[in-house]
């Protein structure tokens, strides 16, 4: 059994992306609760950390021929898609440049930062809950499975959606919310090494303790 845990799906890259990956999608998961400017600026800090991240995840092959199961529902899509427009407001839409659809456009093709960060979170989402199984196998098809996705569509996705965020952060535009009360809160509490490595051995507890408990 204890082979089981030099497995890829239990090394350092992989766990350091689950617990970004857990970050991510429960601050989507929460985005009500925060000012548009701290929206934003945690979107900055927090979508290069979870590109970087995915970009080192260990390659595998597949080991089983079923199909992964779908936990991210069209409600729960779109609850985040919905959350995500709302807090942006006016700043919802930008101008797309990397897309194929663009070389065939006479017209400038738009896009939404909402729709965006609801792909990325469907796919990291769908991949945590797997993980979450502790089932060696399905763990490794659900690691296979996101890269791919990564390099096809949302590392695409993520780095798109932060050009924008970046050009509404530093425009020097107001994005107070009208007619909303406005609550301050420090925009440098977002994730840092020593969270990350908190995270990091938290997650592997609960981790092996589900594996365990499937044994």
């Amino acid at each position: 059994m204890e082979d089981q845990f030099e497995h890829i799906v239990y090394s350092r890259n992989v766990i350091e992306f689950v617990t970004v990956g857990r970050e991510f999608c429960n601050w989507l998961e929460n985005v009500p609760e925060q000012e548009r400017k701290l929206f934003t600026g945690t979107a900055l800090k927090i979508l290069p950390l979870l590109y970087l991240k995915a970009s080192v995840l260990p390659k595998g092959e597949n080991m089983l021929d079923d199909f992964l199961e779908s936990f991210v529902t069209e409600e729960d899509y779109e609850f985040v898609r919905y959350q995500v427009m709302r807090k942006m407001g006016r700043f919802d839409d930008y101008l797309e440049v990397f897309t194929p659809d663009m070389q065939r456009s006479e017209t400038p093709l738009t896009s939404t930062v909402s729709e965006n960060m609801a792909d990325i979170y469907q796919d990291v989402k769908n991949f945590l809950l797997n993980y979450r199984t502790a089932a060696t196998e399905i763990m490794n098809d659900a690691l296979v499975e996101l890269i791919r996705q990564f390099e096809l569509y949302w590392g695409q996705r993520l780095v798109n959606v932060l050009r924008a965020l970046h050009q509404v952060y530093y425009s020097g535009e107001q994005l107070d919310e009208s007619e909303e009360n406005q609550t301050e809160e420090n925009d440098d509490s977002i994730i840092d090494d020593d969270i990350v490595k908190e995270k990091n051995r938290d997650w592997q507890n609960d981790l092996f303790s589900s594996k365990k408990n499937n044994q």
